[in-house]
């Protein structure tokens, strides 16, 4: 008897992303798309409502996105598997999901037959990272090489990719449901550690690190 099929959730702010992915995944005869979500809060609420096998996660979204969203659906299920499907190429992101407790991490311009091999590891709880950022990640890991974001906190990190992508702490506030005075906290503490004056001198950071692009 046929096992059954792995049941896998799509996150994705983008429909069109998410319709590609499904349409991969149902062309694999061991899996089955079960639930999709548009924000890292849907995904926590379907979350509790499917409890697919595996989750594949998208980080930068609206509203809480997808490293809070892996936190809250973390808090409540320790055993919930989850590969997060990042644009991000940096070895930053990747470090931030693995530690808050992801078990993979991959990049969009991945091969489809990456990304089904990344979910049937996932599935068996193994862990799975792509090659590329996986040899970076051991080669910092050697050289002993520190990013100056590492002092901040996972929510001082995600203040300060908004901040960085020219948010303001209104914007910041609204998106991750926290009050205008709670972010303004977290920016005093995100000049405070990483030694910057203003909102120009965070995104200067950002892009020294490779979390943003220069545009």
């Amino acid at each position: 008897m046929a096992a059954p099929a792995i049941q896998v959730m799509l996150v994705d702010d983008h429909a069109v992303v998410r319709m590609g992915f499904r349409l991969l995944l149902e062309g694999a005869p061991d899996m089955k798309v079960v639930a999709e979500a548009v924000s890292g809060e849907e995904a926590c609420r379907i979350y509790q409502e499917k409890h697919p096998d595996v989750v594949v996660m998208d980080i930068s979204m609206p509203g809480i996105g997808g490293l809070e969203a892996l936190n809250r659906i973390i808090a409540k299920d320790p055993a919930a598997r989850i590969l997060v499907l990042s644009a991000h190429e940096d070895t930053m992101h990747p470090r931030r999901v693995l530690k808050a407790g992801a078990l993979g991490y991959l990049s969009k311009r991945s091969a489809a037959e990456e990304l089904i091999q990344a979910i049937r590891q996932v599935a068996q709880g193994k862990t799975f990272i792509e090659p590329g950022i996986a040899q970076q990640l051991a080669m910092q890991q050697l050289t002993g090489d520190k990013n100056p974001v590492d002092v901040l906190s996972a929510r001082e990190f995600e203040v300060f990719m908004l901040l960085a992508q020219g948010k303001t702490v209104v914007d910041i506030a609204a998106m991750l449901h926290l009050s205008p005075r709670t972010v303004g906290t977290h920016l005093y503490n995100i000049k405070q550690k990483l030694n910057a004056s203003n909102s120009a001198e965070i995104a200067l950071i950002a892009m020294r690190a490779g979390l943003i692009q220069n545009s």
